[in-house]
């Protein structure tokens, strides 16, 4: 982690095989050290492409390697990608504009 520290950039994803499911996956944020929680949609616009192209094929199962942890069922639509799995509520407002 130390190194990772290092790094010059906001986060790392860590990707591989699974055993269990089609990839798993790790967000690891260099400016704190720390293994980031959260899902995030952004990393799956690039590893659901990714891990579909590689195994060939549209629909996969994921895992993310965290304290929390998380499955998650994606699909690669060309375009756009499409996840679903359990989320958790963190925050709840209102915006006026």
């Amino acid at each position: 982690m130390q190194l990772l520290s290092e790094v010059d950039k906001f986060a790392v994803i860590v990707t591989a095989p699974g055993k269990d499911v089609d990839f798993v996956f790790a967000i690891l944020r260099s400016r704190e050290g720390s293994v980031r929680g959260p899902r995030n949609r952004l990393a799956h616009c690039t590893l659901i492409p990714y891990w579909s192209n590689r195994l060939g094929k549209k629909k996969l199962h994921a895992y993310q390697v965290s304290r929390r942890g998380g499955e998650l069922w994606c699909e690669d639509r060309g375009e756009r990608v499409t996840m679903s799995g359990k989320g958790a509520l963190f925050l709840e407002g209102t915006i006026y504009f």
